[in-house]
């Protein structure tokens, strides 16, 4: 079944960029919010939640500003998920642009799942 793209922003109004990148952009980082454990060798990503590992490539990042998975299984797929820093044109303040990609009938619970993980990283970060 093909995925359908979704895109979900996320103010953080208290956000400093250099947290923020530290936080998507980096394996220690990642391991605060994301995943229980986050592991890289050279462009290859593996997440652990409770004993589950799942191994995403990193496709694409620009330092400071965004940074683009794909998880093994969507291989060959135009499916990824990315994470990208941008600064709101009217408040001025950081937002977090999650983009992924889910079956239609999974859709609800992925975002469900990002809204979760974002509220991690808020309490981590203190954003």
């Amino acid at each position: 079944m093909k995925k359908k793209k979704f895109k979900i922003e996320y103010p953080l109004s208290n956000a400093s960029p250099g947290i923020l990148w530290n936080s998507i952009g980096t394996v220690h980082g990642l391991t605060e919010w994301f995943a229980d454990e986050v592991n890289s060798d050279e462009n290859d990503f593996f997440f652990k939640w409770d004993g589950y590992e799942q191994k995403a490539t990193l496709l694409h990042f620009k330092h400071n500003s965004y940074v683009r998975f794909q998880w093994e299984e969507d291989k060959g797929t135009e499916a990824f998920f990315e994470m990208k820093i941008v600064t709101s044109e009217l408040s001025n303040d950081l937002v977090l642009i999650v983009t992924d990609f889910a079956e239609k009938s999974e859709e609800e619970d992925a975002i469900l799942l990002w809204n979760k993980q974002v509220e991690k990283l808020k309490r981590t970060t203190g954003m």
